[in-house]
């Protein structure tokens, strides 16, 4: 039995990118997020910059990237909030990728206390 370390929930953008990627990319990028539930790889997911994380996907020499924060509001469901995604030309993550899905992290943690105190 394979124990999941954590769910996936893909936020609006992330969900947009992957419906236009090509299906045989759509499905690489499915199976390495699977995979990287139930592994350490960090090949498949990694720590970028502060509480923003990324999945990674090579397929045919492209890299394909989601970025990706820890939703621990709730002790009981380790959740990833998949924010949005980028087809990488170079080696370097533009940094305003980064800021913009730490942004998106922020305005979420934010939503998501002012849902709960409802």
């Amino acid at each position: 039995m394979m124990i999941l370390k954590f769910n996936v929930q893909f936020l609006e953008d992330a969900a947009e990118f992957l419906d236009n990627l090509d299906e045989k990319v759509r499905d690489k990028v499915i199976y390495n997020i699977h995979k990287a539930r139930i592994s350490n790889d960090k090949e498949l997911f990694r720590k970028l910059k502060g509480e923003i994380w990324e999945f990674r996907t090579l397929f045919n020499k492209t890299h394909y990237r989601l970025f990706a924060f820890w939703d621990k509001t709730e002790s009981t469901n380790t959740l990833v909030i998949s924010t949005h995604g980028l087809i990488k030309k170079s080696d370097k993550t533009p940094q305003g990728e980064i800021e913009k899905a730490e942004q998106i992290r922020k305005t979420f943690l934010k939503q998501k206390t002012k849902d709960n105190e409802k």
